[in-house]
């Protein structure tokens, strides 16, 4: 069994399995906290409560005029290497040949030059957020393993994918396995750390907004 093989098959597999029940897990988990029961009368009906989550969700997902000088450029570099990760995991043709073996459908994707042209810049962007947590005081004081692997590990399988797409230090095959085993260790991991923010960051925001709502208070 040579190393190319392990990676995309017995690797990958287990480590998708992982990923799968590790969230699976932590949303169940989640979904059954005891909740104290609210004995207050509602201000307001579900449809007001609907509404009040998704006014949270939007309002809560771009800077107060009053903060954005001060957390701005932060939200916009967040913002602007999601989106980096958003095109190279989900518009490379690769990957989405890979997904579509998954899911059993496939979607239109961006050239392969524009991918690349991307993919240095988000690898630029992560280095920019290594840069600002390590030099803000406030920050660095706040950060734990957690942020730093999981920050790791994303910038291991961004430039082993460069690498492995540009031909550079290895043969494609090295590179192409080495890879896919930093994505494997991406998805063991994933479930476990703050990376799970992906499914919990839009529904904490509606779930807030629909409770303060309910309450007849505003976001």
């Amino acid at each position: 069994m040579d190393l190319l093989y392990f990676a995309r098959g017995p690797g990958f597999w287990g480590a998708f399995g992982i990923f799968c029940a590790g969230v699976i897990w932590r949303i169940a988990a989640f979904a059954l906290l005891r909740i104290r029961r609210d004995w207050n009368r509602p201000r307001e009906g579900l449809a007001r409560s609907v509404v009040g989550g998704a006014v949270a969700t939007a309002t809560r997902s771009y800077p107060h005029r009053e903060f954005i000088g001060r957390t701005g450029p932060g939200e916009a570099l967040g913002y602007s290497y999601h989106l980096g990760l958003f095109v190279v995991v989900l518009l490379f043709t690769p990957h989405i040949a890979f997904l579509g073996g998954l899911v059993g459908f496939t979607w239109p994707g961006l050239p392969s030059s524009i991918v690349t042209v991307i993919s240095v810049l988000t690898v630029g962007l992560f280095l920019a957020v290594l840069f600002r947590r390590v030099t803000n005081p406030v920050i660095r004081m706040l950060s734990n393993f957690d942020d730093y692997f999981s920050w790791f590990i994303n910038m291991l399988v961004m430039a082993t994918g460069i690498a492995a797409t540009a031909h550079i230090g290895a043969r494609y095959e090295t590179l192409l396995a080495v890879h896919i085993l930093s994505v494997d260790v991406l998805l063991v991991w994933f479930p476990f750390g703050k990376l799970m923010h992906a499914f919990y960051i839009f529904p904490s925001r509606a779930l807030n907004g629909g409770l303060l709502a309910r309450k007849g208070a505003a976001s």
